[in-house]
């Protein structure tokens, strides 16, 4: 007897429906369907769980000669745990895969035009300021207050975009997963041929971002602190060096983080999904009262070259906030 035959003999024993059996194995109707039409064969995951329901071993369901257990007793409360996990099939893992890397481009092209935004409109107010060129104060914020909303309005589009296309795999990185067999595999595989990518990037873009201030030093150096233009190129260049060094982290840990994902390693273990959502609401107030405080601070001083430092400052605050928050729940 095969094993599609035996599932049904088993199913009929028990007085159970197709409906029945896939609700006490966590799937749908449609797979006890196809796994007793011998269309498709479920995994070991779910050989285990009829085992369990059907009471019976799992040599007697893999190994066609062996006969039925006519003692076998179903245990309806011993569905295991992976009947509660978000099953993800190859196909969704792969189009997740490439999902996450066109996510990864956008989301790190627009954080990129960010941080580039504010560099004409500190530049000429300093020529402004300087008589370098011919116009009023008001004049020259304006067309640098111009050029900055253009460039976040650049940057809005590939957020919201990215977003759209990555918010039908929000369960993915939520919920606990049970991987159907061969998606382990694939992804460790597509892991491992990253990886030297993945490390010359981080490593390019944290160095760009560290160098970045050696422009303002070679500045003050030289004695421009009492030039005003000089400064404001110097931190022109600064913000532009800490763009392109962001643009390449944000994007290579984006791709890495869908590994990450898959595989639920690191930042998307179990534990961690389950306190992620018990931070949602702490989270959402924390990350808007950062970008009221960078606003705030940059439109009060016009020191955009120096108000950067929140989001750094913000990320290692918010590490240190969650670990607070995990001691006093426990």
């Amino acid at each position: 007897m095969i094993l599609a035959d035996k599932i049904i003999d088993l199913r009929k024993k028990n007085g159970w429906s197709q409906e029945e059996l896939a609700e006490q194995l966590g799937v749908s109707r449609q797979s006890i369907s196809k796994w007793e039409s011998a269309q498709s064969v479920p995994d070991m995951n779910r050989i285990l769980a009829m085992s369990r329901v059907f009471g019976v071993s799992t040599d007697y369901l893999l190994k066609d000669e062996l006969e039925p257990e006519h003692d076998a007793k179903p245990v309806l409360d011993a569905v295991p745990e992976d009947s509660a996990l978000r099953r993800v099939e190859l196909e969704e893992a792969n189009a997740f895969l490439e999902t996450r890397a066109m996510a990864a481009k956008r989301i790190a092209l627009g954080v990129l035009f960010c941080i580039l935004s504010p560099i004409v409109l500190i530049i000429l107010s300093a020529a402004q300021e300087a008589g370098r060129v011919a116009m009023t104060e008001s004049q020259a914020s304006g067309i640098g207050l111009v050029v900055l909303i253009l460039f976040i309005c650049g940057a809005l589009p590939l957020f919201l975009t990215a977003g759209i296309r990555l918010g039908r795999f929000d369960a993915l990185t939520q919920e606990p997963l049970d991987t159907a067999y061969g998606v382990d595999g694939m992804v460790k595989e597509r892991k491992e041929q990253y990886a030297p990518t993945h490390t010359r990037r981080l490593v390019l873009g944290i160095t760009l971002c560290v160098l970045a201030v050696i422009p303002v030093f070679i500045m003050l150096i030289l004695g421009g602190e009492d030039n005003d233009l000089a400064m404001a190129a110097s931190a022109g260049v600064l913000l532009a060096l800490v763009a392109v060094g962001v643009y390449l982290i944000v994007r290579t840990c984006i791709v890495q983080g869908g590994y990450e994902v898959l595989l639920e390693e690191k930042d998307f273990t179990r534990e961690t999904k389950a306190e992620n959502k018990k931070n949602e609401l702490v989270s959402a107030i924390y990350w808007g009262a950062a970008l009221v405080i960078y606003l705030g601070w940059s439109f009060i001083t016009m020191e955009w070259h120096r108000t950067w430092i929140v989001w750094p400052i913000a990320g290692v605050g918010y590490g240190l906030f969650t670990a607070i928050l995990r001691a006093v729940r426990k």
